[in-house]
């Protein structure tokens, strides 16, 4: 079972990613963020087993992955649904609603609705709070030790200074372009847009514009 991965991050859109260990093999993982390209990460990851299929669901902290399996061991609940609660409401939130019975909260996710949600608090409200007792520490970029990325030249660090802004414009603008193209509105598009961009490291418009359709 894989548990944990380390490597380059080759591919991210911020539903997926896919991470080239040192060992050459490069693994899918579904991921809640987006990570930024050509750099080392650090990923946990929960591994599901199916009959037909394995899937590589991926966290930025143990206490995270704890979670998802804990919420997976509910009768009615899929890791996808899983997935997407831990990513849509947080797991202190999600202790939360379990502990005080907050189905509303709980249905947030897409694919949990009322039975799941009740099932979920009956089935846990003895057992979230050890939850708390994981670490939420999480392992940036900088903290992955024994990753050798290709280096870059000086020279090219400072022409990328130099265009950062530049380059964001344009991720931004082509973003812009292509909701729009998919029926939405400009004025709906660019707060969301500059939100993400904020707390995301973008390098394509395509990882933009999955990012503001998980949002509107």
């Amino acid at each position: 079972m894989i548990g944990h991965l380390q490597g380059e991050v080759i591919f991210s859109d911020g539903t997926e990613a896919v991470v080239l260990t040192n060992s050459g093999i490069g693994y899918q993982v579904y991921i809640n963020q987006v990570l930024p390209e050509g750099k080392g990460t650090s990923v946990f990851i929960s591994h599901v087993i199916r009959e037909a299929s394995e899937e590589l669901y991926g966290f930025k902290t143990i206490r995270e992955k704890k979670m998802f399996e804990l919420l997976t061991s509910v009768k009615g609940v899929g890791p996808k649904s899983a997935f997407s609660l831990v990513g849509a409401v947080g797991v202190d939130q999600i202790i939360n609603s379990i502990l005080f019975d907050d189905k509303k909260t709980l249905t947030k996710a897409p694919g949990i609705g009322n039975k799941a949600a009740a099932q979920m608090v009956l089935d846990l409200q003895n057992k979230i709070s050890k939850i708390k007792m994981y670490s939420n520490k999480t392992m940036g970029v900088q903290d992955v030790p024994g990753i050798s990325l290709a280096s870059i030249s000086e020279e090219v660090e400072e022409i990328e200074v130099g265009t950062s802004f530049v380059n964001q414009d344009l991720i931004i603008k082509d973003a812009i372009m292509a909701c729009k193209e998919l029926g939405f509105k400009e004025e709906k598009i660019i707060p969301l847009a500059q939100k993400i961009l904020a707390t995301n490291e973008i390098s394509k418009p395509e990882q933009l514009v999955h990012l503001v359709l998980k949002e509107v």
